[in-house]
Formats: C-alpha cells, structure tokens, sequence
C-alpha cells in the first residue's frame, strides 16, 4: 500500500449518527473531506441536511437520512434504506446518544433511565449489528462506537449515562472478537470533555467547569474537531490490523 493512500476513504459509504453538530457533525465533514461518500444522520432531517449540504458544497458527498437510534423501526428503516440504495456499507460511526439524567443517580427515574438504555445500549448494539451483516456480505467494515471516558471512570452526576457507556466498550469487544475473522473490525473513542451542546451541563457552569479542569493535565476542553482524527485513524486502512481497542482522547484526563 503507498503510504500516502492510508487514509484514503475514497468509494467507501459511511453512516455516521448524531452528525447534525458536534462530534458527529466534525467527524462527517473529516471522512468525506477524505472521500467517503457520508451519509449524515440524527434525529431531525434539518440538522442533517444543512450539514450534508455544507459537505456538497465544498465538494464532498453526503446526503441526509434522518433516523432515530432508541426506535428500533427506525433503525430497520434505516438499514432497508442503505442496502437498497448502496448496496453496502464500509463505515459505521455510532456518535448518537443521550443523557437525559444530570442529578444524583439514586433520583434517576424510570423514564430517564429507559431512555438512556434505549439510545445508548440498544441503540448502538442493534446498529452494530446491522452493519456487522451488511459488511461481512461485501467483505468487511469498521465500525466505530463513540463511547466516553465515563465509560471508565464514572462521570459526577452522570451515574446511568456513565454505565450506558461502560455498556459500550464492552460491546465494541464483544463484536471485535466475534467478527475478526469476516473482517469486521470494531473500535471505540472514548472522548474527554469535549466543548459542545451535549455536553452544555457542564462547560456553561464555570463552578462544575473549573473543578473538571483540574482533572485534565492538558488544562482545556477539547474541540468537536479533535476527535474527528481518531475517528478517521479507525475507519482507514491505516488502522487494518486494529480492533477491539479502545482509544481515549481526553487530554490526559484517565491518567489521573
């Protein structure tokens, strides 16, 4: 392989969810800037448009599919929709999720909680493993799961939102190591504190802000754009003997 060529993503179709803003809005721009054609997925058809949009226009290929993770119809649509139009799929980035519940975990009610396990656990293992399906019928994939660091350590106040992401990693082995040999690899990024509206709760309180500062050697936040390498690292060839890993980019923050 030329080395240059690693990170060419060009002819390859990825699903990436939760990509109207973001993370997942940063890391839909990186792969098709690197030539996959991106299909631009959330909740609301808007948001994915205007993003799928803004791709075409700086020369890039995307469309929009609007598709909700917590409904497994959806998710059935979703993967009729892919398989009759592309006929494959190359790259899946589950990025979708919630955290309904910011409180002390003993006053998490029923309706958080569901919610949370909904989107966060059922949602991302059934996308895994329609895609799973599709890429070993065209001779393989990646995906990759957009866990957390609170997958790790648990986040304050984050308790069911911290064990859906614990969920995560241990999914993204369990896939890896069924579906090694169809050359399907799975991966996870588990993010730091990271600058964007899912996070809100935390960066606009400067009491709460300041106190997870001080956990993190780097000092900072990180921007929705530093995640989107890794990302790009796991769904290239440069990453073809990587699976089952887990890669925490969080400033340094689980190595306090």
């Amino acid at each position: 392989m030329n080395h240059k060529d690693l990170f060419d993503l060009t002819g390859k179709v990825a699903l990436v969810t939760g990509a109207s803003r973001g993370i997942g809005e940063s890391v839909a721009r990186t792969l098709a800037a690197y030539g996959a054609h991106v299909i631009v997925s959330s909740r609301k058809i808007e948001g994915c448009e205007a993003v799928a949009s803004s791709i075409r226009e700086h020369g890039g290929k995307a469309e929009a599919f609007a598709c909700h993770i917590g409904e497994m119809d959806q998710i059935d649509n979703a993967w009729e929709y892919i398989e009759s139009t592309h006929g494959k799929l190359d790259i899946l980035v589950n990025n979708a999720a919630t955290n309904p519940h910011f409180g002390p975990i003993e006053t998490t009610d029923v309706s958080a909680f569901q919610k949370t396990v909904d989107v966060n656990i059922r949602g991302y293992f059934f996308m895994c493993s329609k895609a799973a399906q599709l890429m070993k019928k065209s001779g393989g994939g990646s995906i990759i799961n957009v866990a957390s660091v609170n997958g790790v350590s648990p986040g304050h106040f984050q308790g069911i939102y911290s064990i859906t992401k614990a969920s995560v990693i241990s999914m993204t082995k369990a896939f890896a190591k069924e579906l090694g040999q169809q050359n399907v690899r799975v991966n996870a990024l588990l993010p730091g504190l990271t600058d964007t509206k899912f996070a809100s709760a935390l960066t606009t309180n400067d009491a709460i802000k300041k106190q997870a500062l001080m956990h993190i050697p780097m000092n900072r936040m990180a921007e929705p754009d530093e995640m989107a390498g890794t990302v790009l690292y796991l769904a290239s060839g440069a990453s073809s003997y990587t699976t089952g890993t887990c890669i925490n980019v969080d400033g340094g923050y689980l190595t306090m």
